[in-house]
């Protein structure tokens, strides 16, 4: 069941502000992707376990995002029913980032020793923040897509305009985040951040994290300060029990149980193809700027001095792949509709993309084995980056793959949004089931990848080996088994949806 008032049209800044809270969510995001993963193998914790980490996201992404975003349907507070979320997740995002950066620094004045390559105290601190800032980030997002929807008033205009700034501002926080986690100095900026327990690339990440709280802070005190909302009551909220006594709680259940009862066939390969698809991006979405420093590079996170320096290279560099991506997406975004008229719709034009994936994650391998043999002709003790075609050629694939990552982030939603007002059904709770075609697979991955890898003699290759078989396989569905629209399919309409 979909709840909503009617909202008299407001003035476009209105809704621009609310949307650049999705700069301060996907800058953090960024530097999650671009440094969290090698970052917590210096606290320690092996290579082949780090993939369980990440599985908070998927796990929020389940159970945080559908049950938050039912409760803003319903929350009758005086401030509004979306502005208290977005406040208590920014909050919690400021937090759990502290945790984070200052991990080393708690875990050593609780008696981690610096000697000592596992620091427990400062893992279990890491970890505590990590699955804080999931949490937070799953809380900020849905409340902040609603509220752009309340802001639109049912104006179908209105809503492309709103996803579209939401979109641009996505495109924005990731650059600058990975902007920030590709410059090796700026720890500089805040001297206090290299600790007897920090070094250099901590201080790094440290800063990074310090300069998104008061970003992320900034950003949604303006936002929630500036534009008002209209509480509403609890009638109209729908919050009452009803004469069998069931709370809405339990209703939120009974509506997503019933929602997968009455799929039809159209929604369940669309949820299919999606799953494969996520399960294609994520080794490379969790281990891409680790293969840019272990594969690409040839260093080491637990070497030598000169090892760690060369795998630090790497990462960063990794950063700047992943900021030339987030530029292709947002270029290759505003071309997705005339292209997909072009080759037939939108489903075509997944299917093809998806075989573009394919082709890059497979690219890997040959980028992998050209800078083994490049080491192999220079003496195993090479301690030097790549040369330079090696780095453009990987960092080629950062920026190809922005191209069906572009796809992932739009079609998927825009298709759940068509075949549910084909059939008549809520768009909140179709969307809410689509999200679980996405996270479910991410548990998998996160599970499974690790445990590949060391079977196969550890690095990032056979999870992305996985991911391009995958990737294929569900270009290869979207193409012949997910039925065409009834209806005429504007990208535009979406915008791209971000899955944490």
């Amino acid at each position: 069941m979909e709840t909503g008032q009617t909202v008299t049209p407001i003035p476009l800044w209105n809704i621009v502000v609310i949307a650049a809270i999705a700069a301060g969510i996907q800058f953090g995001w960024a530097l999650q992707l671009s440094l969290l993963t090698p970052y917590v193998q210096t606290l320690g914790v092996p290579h082949v376990w780090a993939a369980f980490i990440w599985l908070c996201g998927p796990i929020s992404g389940l159970v945080v995002q559908p049950i938050v975003g039912y409760s803003s349907d319903r929350c009758t507070s005086r401030i509004g029913r979306r502005r208290p979320f977005i406040a208590a997740g920014a909050c919690f995002v400021a937090v759990a980032v502290f945790m984070i950066g200052f991990a080393k620094d708690i875990g050593h004045r609780s008696g981690d020793s610096l000697q000592n390559p596992t620091k427990p105290r400062a893992v279990a601190i890491f970890v505590t923040g990590f699955w804080i800032l999931d949490v937070a980030n799953n809380m900020l997002q849905g409340p902040c897509r609603a509220f752009l929807a309340d802001l639109s008033s049912n104006d179908h205009k209105r809503m492309r305009i709103a996803n579209a700034w939401f979109s641009f501002f996505m495109a924005v926080g990731n650059v600058l985040g990975y902007a920030a986690g590709s410059f090796s100095g700026l720890h500089k900026l805040l001297p206090f951040t290299q600790t007897t327990a920090c070094d250099v690339y901590c201080a790094n990440l440290k800063t990074c994290f310090i300069i998104d709280i008061v970003f992320l802070l900034s950003i949604t005190i303006t936002a929630i300060t500036t534009v008002k909302e209209t509480p509403i009551t609890r009638k109209e909220a729908g919050d009452e029990e009803d004469n069998e006594g069931r709370s809405s709680g339990r209703a939120f259940f009974a509506e997503l149980v019933m929602a997968f009862k009455t799929l039809k066939k159209p929604m369940w390969f669309l949820l299919l193809v999606t799953c494969l698809n996520w399960m294609a991006w994520f080794p490379f979405l969790l281990y891409d700027t680790d293969w840019m420093g272990a594969e690409v590079y040839g260093g080491k996170v637990k070497g030598s001095a000169s090892q760690q320096k060369l795998y630090d290279e790497g990462v960063r560099a990794g950063a700047l792949g992943l900021m030339i991506n987030s530029i292709v997406l947002a270029f290759a975004s505003l071309g997705l509709e005339p292209v997909s008229r072009l080759i037939g719709g939108v489903k075509n034009m997944w299917g093809v993309v998806n075989l573009i994936l394919a082709a890059c994650l497979a690219a890997t391998v040959w980028v992998t084995k050209v800078a083994e043999a490049w080491r192999g002709e220079h003496g195993p003790q090479i301690l030097t980056p790549p040369p330079t075609s090696i780095k453009t050629s990987a960092l080629a694939l950062f920026g190809l793959l922005g191209i069906p990552l572009a796809v992932t982030f739009s079609i998927p939603f825009a298709l759940a949004s068509i075949y549910c007002s084909e059939e008549g059904g809520g768009q909140g709770l179709s969307l809410g089931v689509l999200n679980l075609s996405i996270v479910i697979p991410q548990m998998i991955i996160s599970v499974i990848s690790g445990p590949i890898d060391a079977a196969f003699g550890g690095g990032n290759l056979p999870a992305f080996v996985l991911g391009s078989i995958l990737a294929a396989i569900s270009a290869l569905l979207a193409i012949f088994a997910l039925p065409n629209p009834k209806t005429q399919l504007s990208l535009n309409s979406t915008g791209m949806a971000g899955a944490h």
